[in-house]
């Protein structure tokens, strides 16, 4: 149980107040995947994410990259000290 001795609760104290009976062997051979078990129900809340609200990354140039990239490594770098000048960033 962990964080017990952050809030001053025993291994002792959550016992006597948790309602939940203790697992057996044969709880755990009987037990299934939630999605197995409410099928319908893990269809229905895992549908994915929906469509962002605005697109949040522009498409940068294949060109442009790949003019960085061929003067070898540290084209990112390169290519941050040039927008940061472009953009007088410090």
């Amino acid at each position: 149980m962990p964080n017990t001795k952050k809030k001053g609760y025993s291994t002792r104290d959550l016992r006597q107040v948790n309602d939940n009976p203790r697992w057996t062997k044969k709880d755990f051979a009987k037990a299934k995947p939630f999605a197995e078990a409410l099928p319908d129900l893990a269809a229905s809340i895992r549908k994915g994410r929906g469509p962002n609200k605005a697109p949040t990354k522009k498409l940068v140039s294949g060109q442009v990259l790949e003019a960085y990239k061929a003067k070898g490594p540290g084209w990112q770098s390169r290519i941050d000290e040039d927008l940061r000048r472009i953009n007088k960033i410090k």
